[in-house]
């Protein structure tokens, strides 16, 4: 009798947990992590997308060192998915009096919302909850009462974390949801990095970089390196819009 596939873990494509985190650049990397964010932000909101912020680390300048969020709307995740990796920007920081181009980097992730008929299984044992006090622009604290919820998986090591409600218990809920979503993806990262590794073994392999984009703004150009597409209107890009752009990596 033939073995049956294995059922993958199902996911929702009309939800996605979105994070961005500011990556190598110092205050220019957050300053272009938020550009980031408002990016997304404008182009979902034009598809009548839904976001609900879970959890910001805000640094100098309104600059983002990182910020995670739930997204709801049609087809979210099949547009986004794309999107995950490292995204590299090139140009002259208002922080910069020379007029020198700098090169920052910024990590987006993009995970699958858990299929509500699919959910994953958590053992209590295996979660560390810890509750602090929500904070706000520049780390001061905006409550008094410890609010906000911090779950670590011990097995794993992943964390997630919600300051989104005053409500703690809707908190705690907000941070199991992240922390489904992120194991998932952990899961399926593992089991394509194990076929990669079988692949690589029967073909040999390639370098290559880390970065899937570069947004080059004195040449007004957008790079994707995994298609070799290129847009040459950076600042339209920038205010949202992504429809060419995501439809060339969608699949």
């Amino acid at each position: 009798m033939a073995a049956r596939p294995r059922k993958e873990i199902g996911i929702n494509p009309n939800g996605a947990i979105l994070e961005i985190r500011a990556g190598t650049g110092g205050t220019e990397a957050g300053l272009f992590a938020r550009d980031l964010w408002q990016m997304y932000r404008k182009f979902g909101e034009g598809r009548n997308w839904k976001f609900s912020v879970a959890s910001e680390n805000r640094g100098e300048l309104g600059s983002i060192r990182q910020i995670t969020s739930a997204v709801s709307g049609e087809n979210i995740y099949n547009l986004l998915k794309g999107e995950s990796g490292v995204h590299r920007v090139q140009r002259i920081p208002k922080t910069e009096s020379s007029g020198r181009i700098h090169t920052s980097t910024a990590t987006v992730a993009v995970l699958p919302a858990v299929s509500s008929q699919q959910s994953v299984s958590l053992n209590p044992r295996d979660l560390e909850i810890k509750t602090f006090r929500a904070s706000g622009p520049g780390g001061q604290f905006v409550n008094k009462v410890e609010t906000a919820v911090r779950i670590t998986h011990k097995p794993t090591g992943v964390i997630a974390e919600s300051q989104e409600s005053r409500n703690q218990q809707r908190n705690k809920e907000r941070a199991l949801e992240i922390l489904k979503a992120k194991l998932v993806y952990l899961l399926r990262k593992q089991n394509k990095e194990k076929i990669a590794e079988l692949r690589r073994a029967q073909v040999g392999t390639a370098e290559r970089s880390e970065k899937i984009k570069t947004y080059n703004f004195p040449q007004n150009r957008l790079t994707d390196h995994r298609t070799g597409h290129k847009w040459h209107n950076l600042e339209e890009i920038m205010e949202g819009k992504l429809d060419k752009i995501l439809l060339a990596t969608e699949n």
